[in-house]
Parts: C-alpha cells; structure tokens; sequence
C-alpha cells in the first residue's frame, strides 16, 4: 500500500510538471508570435504623430505668412468757416500666425481604415500691424487753420487710427488670409508627414481650420484615444 501511494504522488507530480511545462512553451509562443506580429506590422501611427503635435506645442506660435499693405485716409476739420485735411499714407507688415500651444491631444484624428490623419489647428491670428514710420507720406491743405488752432493735432491722431484700421481691413480680406491658410497648412501637413513617412507609414494628411468643415472622406476619422484599444 505504501509503495503504490509513492507511485501515485510520483505520477502526479510528473503530471505536474508536465502542464507547469506546457504552460510555459505556451507562453513563450504566444510572446513570440505577438513580438513578430508587433514587428511586422511596423511603428504605431498614432505615437508618431502625437511626437509631432508635441514638437509642435514646444515651437509656441507658427507665423508662415506675412503680407506688406498701404492704407490711404484723410480726415477733414472745419471751423470758423475755415477747412483743413490731411491725407495720411501708411504702410504696414502684418503677419498671420496660429498659436501652436493650444494644440491637444484631441486636435488629432486617425482614420485606420483609410490611413488619415486630420488635424484641427487654433484660429488664425492676425498680428499687427507694424507700421513702416519711415515710408509714412503726408499730404495736408488749409494751413491756415492748423496754424492758428490745435485742428492738425486731431487730424493726425485720427489718421492714425484710420491707417491701423484699414490695415487690418485689408489684412482680414479673403485672398490674403486664404493665402495665409494654405501657407500654414502645408507646414503643418509636413511636420506630420514626413515623420509618417520616416517611420515608414503610408498615411494621407490633412489640415483644418475651426472655420473649415473637412470633406466627407475625412469625417470618418476618430479620435486616438478611441482607437488605442484597437489601432488596426
């Protein structure tokens, strides 16, 4: 009786052993395969491109586009049956810029099924405008009146306010600020996609303004961290 007790704890800690080691082949497999599975199906897009949204944030602000503009105002004063004008000419830079910090995680979209990454920048800033002093030109009538009162003082400070707004008027027109919008856009498609491509991803980029509405193909895009569980 003893003996065949000795048999049978014998026989079961062989059997023991036996799963302990099934197990672990198992195992060793099962990491292997999701290794070279991991290998073949190349880098993760969407660590790629949150790299690059980070780069991007640590630049702060993105200025792609400046334009030279000239205002032309006049402002008229009269006073005592007498009359004074003054026409002011002035020049200005404006820049367009997008504040990259405001950039976020949820900015970006990936769209697995067709390989797409959209990005949703800030709104475009206009910032200016800087007025060339030295290219200022001035043209005035009724001396007489300037001279004898303070008229001329008037005149220029509302030239001046003038000029700065019609700067900025023709700086917010259509063309220049669609100019500016394409200029942005392709350095913000490059800064995704040639890390994409780097790394060896197929992918389509596309950029977007708050005010813009991306095509119908470009809807189906998702959130990256609604695919992290399932990136493919």
């Amino acid at each position: 009786m003893e003996d065949r007790g000795v048999r049978r704890w014998g026989l079961l800690r062989f059997a023991l052993l036996l799963v302990a080691l099934i197990v672990t082949i198992g195992a060793g497999f099962w990491f292997l395969s999701t290794t070279v599975k991991s290998q073949f199906r190349g880098p993760d897009p969407i660590t790629v491109a949150q790299a690059s949204l980070q780069g991007l944030r640590e630049q702060n602000r993105l200025s792609t586009f400046a334009a030279r503009y000239v205002a032309v105002v006049t402002s008229k004063q009269s006073r005592l049956g007498l009359s004074a004008e003054k026409t002011l000419i002035m020049p200005g830079m404006v820049r367009y810029e997008v504040d990259l910090a405001r950039l976020q995680q949820k900015s970006l979209s990936w769209d697995a099924a067709n390989r797409r990454l959209t990005v949703l920048l800030p709104p475009l800033e206009v910032i200016g405008p800087d007025v060339d002093l030295d290219g200022i030109r001035e043209y005035s009538e009724g001396g007489l009146l300037m001279r004898f009162t303070d008229v001329e003082t008037q005149l220029d400070a509302a030239n001046r306010k003038a000029g700065q707004q019609e700067l900025i008027r023709q700086a917010r027109g259509p063309m220049p600020v669609k100019l500016a919008k394409e200029a942005t856009r392709r350095a913000i498609e490059r800064s995704f996609a040639m890390p994409l491509k780097a790394a060896g991803l197929d992918a389509r980029v596309g950029v977007f303004f708050p005010d813009e509405r991306p095509s119908e193909d470009w809807d189906r895009s998702r959130r990256p961290e609604d695919v992290l569980a399932n990136r493919y």
